[in-house]
């Protein structure tokens, strides 16, 4: 059946930028059929994390800690996860922003699962960054900007 996937099976490629952010990363859920539900394996190294820290606007992730230890990193509060651990990080903003990170010396494996709501903002507050994406199917095309509001253009802008 299409709908079931083993996660030992899981064909896991390279993400990140160098030392601090790299992990194997697979997404699973359009594989087998899921459309409104995302879900992910990610493995990552001792002393790395798989991504910046982030806060989904509009979407909701929810982490299962598979195997090793680490710590989860929400607003300005600290905690540690090990196999086991549920994780939830509703949407938020800058404030609430989340990042798991490989404090051990093992590799830390980990599911996230998330809602697939478009259109959505993602900021990352350690970077000043922004982010907006619409995957949207069917004949429109997708829309994906990474930007500062220090960029930001007026309304009117270009409007003549």
């Amino acid at each position: 059946m299409k709908e079931i996937i083993n996660i030992a099976d899981a064909a896991l490629g390279p993400v990140g930028n160098g030392a601090r952010f790299r992990a194997e990363f697979a997404s699973l859920g359009a594989g087998i059929g899921a459309r409104k539900l995302g879900v992910s394996l990610c493995v990552v190294p001792p002393g790395s994390r798989a991504f910046p820290r982030h806060a989904h606007h509009v979407n909701e992730e929810m982490m299962f800690i598979l195997e090793g230890e680490g710590t989860y990193h929400r607003g300005s509060e600290s905690a540690p996860v090990r196999a086991g651990d549920l994780i939830a990080a509703p949407p938020g903003d800058a404030s609430t922003a989340h990042q798991i990170e490989n404090t051990s010396e093992a590799p830390l494996r980990y599911l996230t699962f998330s809602t697939k709501l478009e259109p959505e903002v993602v900021e990352y507050p350690d970077s000043g960054k922004f982010g907006v994406s619409s995957y949207a199917g069917g004949d429109r095309p997708a829309l994906r900007f990474l930007g500062r509001r220090e960029a930001s253009l007026d309304y009117w802008d270009g409007e003549g």
